[in-house]
């Protein structure tokens, strides 16, 4: 099986997670090359995700591991064994990879959510509410790629869309409702729309007051994507380098204990549409 010189988020985290496994055994790159018979450096590669690794070796290695998990080793070998090309391989080449670690991870999450301070959640944004987004960034981006990320932000979408749609939350705070990306008309359009997928079965859309006064991690972006077993859950957070992924249980456990904070001060589900719509009217 080939290596892969870029491996996306999800390769390094399955990579992560056998090397977690390894080591929590007390077991050698060498014992574990030896149980696969196999070079040593290609178990390094295999945990720092260079090198794809099928589901029989993840489920060897598990077992000689002593890993008594099941759920977690199911987990660990659905994520080795996908094979189906994610929509977002399209746009491979023209963006850049930490986007479409962003919509994988979202692809492949059962519940999502999110907490924005300044923008609205992406996965509920306008096309033109996008394009005013990422039209103000530096340095600057050319109208093509404007374009291109309008496009991948609205292929996001299709995660709330598909089927089996993802459960999403998302806490938004009264500040991002009233940033006027795009100008008041393209931010009325944006809060309609707000208000109309709030009303969906899968989203739930909470609003916290700038009444509500501070609260944990005061400006950061947000998104916790839960994962099929609980040590497989994500923080995603936005930086102006790019995406950052975070996956150590005390990260977790933080962010976690951010979201439920937010849980607790937002208005509830109708009460935010109102809020919302009170808010589009000042406008």
């Amino acid at each position: 099986m080939p290596s892969s010189s870029t491996p996306t988020e999800r390769q390094r985290r399955l990579g992560a997670e056998l090397r977690k496994m390894r080591t929590a055994a007390e077991a050698t790159t060498t014992y574990a090359a030896g149980l696969l018979g196999v070079d040593r450096t290609k178990i390094s590669n295999m945990e720092g995700g260079v090198r794809p690794v099928t589901a029989e070796r993840v489920r060897t290695l598990a077992c000689n591991y002593a890993c008594s998990d099941t759920r977690y080793v199911q987990a660990l070998v659905d994520m080795a064994d996908r094979r189906e090309r994610g929509w977002w391989e399209q746009h491979r080449g023209t963006l850049p990879s930490g986007l479409l670690d962003i919509a994988e991870l979202e692809w492949n999450a059962v519940r999502i959510r999110t907490a924005q301070t300044v923008h609205l959640p992406g996965l509920l944004h306008t096309e033109d509410y996008a394009r005013a987004v990422f039209g103000a960034v530096l340095p600057a981006l050319s109208r093509l790629e404007v374009e291109l990320r309008v496009a991948h932000r609205m292929d996001r979408q299709q995660v709330l869309d598909r089927p089996a749609p993802v459960d999403y939350v998302g806490y938004v705070h009264e500040a991002a409702l009233r940033m006027q990306f795009g100008g008041r008309d393209v931010t009325r359009q944006q809060l309609a729309y707000l208000c109309e997928a709030s009303e969906r079965r899968n989203i739930e859309l909470r609003v916290i007051p700038v009444d509500r006064g501070a609260f944990p991690g005061a400006g950061h972006a947000l998104l916790y994507a839960h994962g099929a077993v609980p040590q497989l859950d994500t923080v995603q957070l936005d930086s102006a380098h790019g995406p950052e992924f975070m996956h150590a249980e005390a990260q977790l456990t933080k962010y976690r204990a951010h979201l439920d904070w937010m849980e607790e001060a937002a208005l509830g589900t109708a009460e935010s549409r109102d809020f919302i719509h009170a808010v589009s009217r000042l406008l």
